[in-house]
């Protein structure tokens, strides 16, 4: 697929797109396995001349991908993104969500912003980083699993960490709108089940409803959400200057006529302060258990609320302190502030003691929708950015 020319096009645009087409037409939603595209990168790289090692998980149905270009004595820049994206439903699409199409300045596609046009960008770019010398390492970093809890992104941030000289900065290219972004709130995600108890629905008031049950503890979720928004504490960096809480999916009940006995949910807490935020689920626990289980235990001692953290990751801070940052400045895009989405930033920093900061291509705004597109402008904004740091690390 080839973009229409613009007045800002690069030459590696086209390349760029190429590339984006063959990356979209692999459905790597988080339930799949990816491995066909990290092959797919795994050979490219290589055939550059990069030194390319595949990480797979566990279950070996999942891999992650580190390819070095340029010397390995020296600290380098980590270029990371993620292979898998949100699931897409062709009912709510107007095209084909795994095959790119251009439509006047956009493209569109499942992980065209989010984030699969950075990727292509990466890869239109290598080709360029690879002739001339390097005179310090570009390490391409390409996770699984990252929309589901950044489960794969912690297996690289330790590869590297055990290098005999690790890299200085990581930049991670979520959609940014190429704006360099300086920090990212961490989240934690948890499932609770509400234990009752059941039985035909005309002796609800000799039962426990759990669905009732669940739904008072998610007042009360929502109730903390509100402290946040009201009391703090603020960073106005962010682009939600405050912590936020909410419940995002639900389940419970077997009939119309039956007094439901189980109910279970899933809710988020999105932090500023990794730290914080533990202190305050732990609260939120004791909060809600001091207030529902006595009354819920007198009318059945089975009655119970259970917790269960089902992923975290960690805030990003600020890397403009860093020496690779500092040194870096001056071919560094416009600062966009912070953002409340998560990125593998905080996994680099916590786990591989890697500074990290957020730039790349696209909005955030179009990340898991219906439609979702990449402005062909951007990809140029960033090939040309590249282009910068290319040259940046031949001097």
């Amino acid at each position: 697929m080839q973009a229409s020319a613009t007045p800002n096009a690069h030459p590696q645009l086209k390349d760029a797109v190429s590339h984006l087409a063959d990356l979209i037409a692999y459905d790597t939603t988080s339930a799949y396995s990816n491995l066909e595209l990290i092959q797919h990168m795994e050979e490219y790289f290589a055939s550059l001349g990069a030194e390319v090692a595949v990480l797979p998980d566990e279950s070996g149905e999942k891999a992650n991908l580190v390819a070095r270009l340029g010397p390995a004595d020296v600290p380098g820049i980590v270029l990371s993104g993620h292979t898998d994206v949100v699931p897409a439903n062709p009912k709510n699409w107007q095209s084909n969500p795994f095959k790119l199409e251009q439509r006047d300045s956009r493209l569109f596609g499942r992980g065209t912003c989010d984030m699969k046009g950075f990727a292509a960008c990466v890869m239109a770019a290598t080709p360029v980083f690879a002739s001339g010398e390097l005179q310090r390492p570009f390490y391409f970093c390409f996770s699984h699993d990252e929309e589901v809890g950044c489960l794969g992104a912690p297996a690289i941030a330790r590869y590297l960490a055990k290098l005999k000289v690790p890299p200085a900065l990581a930049i991670i290219g979520e959609p940014s709108e190429m704006k360099l972004i300086n920090g990212q709130k961490g989240k934690i995600a948890m499932r609770v089940t509400v234990r009752g108890e059941g039985g035909h629905s005309s002796f609800s008031p000799q039962h426990v409803n759990a669905v009732e049950y669940a739904s008072r503890i998610i007042t009360m979720i929502t109730e903390r959400s509100r402290r946040y928004e009201q009391e703090g504490p603020f960073d106005h960096d962010f682009t939600v200057p405050h912590a936020t809480a909410l419940t995002t999916m639900i389940e419970g009940g077997v009939a119309t006529n039956v007094t439901p006995d189980t109910c279970s949910f899933i809710f988020e807490l999105r932090s500023i302060d990794q730290e914080a935020a533990a202190t305050d689920i732990q609260a939120l626990i004791r909060d809600i258990e001091a207030a529902l289980l006595p009354e819920m235990q007198r009318q059945s001692a089975d009655s119970a609320i259970e917790w269960q953290e089902l992923f975290a990751y960690p805030a990003m801070g600020d890397a403009t302190d860093s020496d690779m940052f500092k040194k870096l400045e001056t071919i560094l895009p416009e600062r966009g502030g912070k953002v409340s989405y998560g990125s593998e930033g905080g996994v680099f920093e916590i786990d591989g003691d890697i500074p990290s900061v957020i730039l790349g291509p696209g909005s955030i705004r179009q990340a898991h929708k219906p439609d979702e597109f990449i402005e062909i402008d951007q990809l140029s904004q960033c090939l040309a950015f590249l282009d910068d740091l290319n040259a940046w690390m031949k001097r």
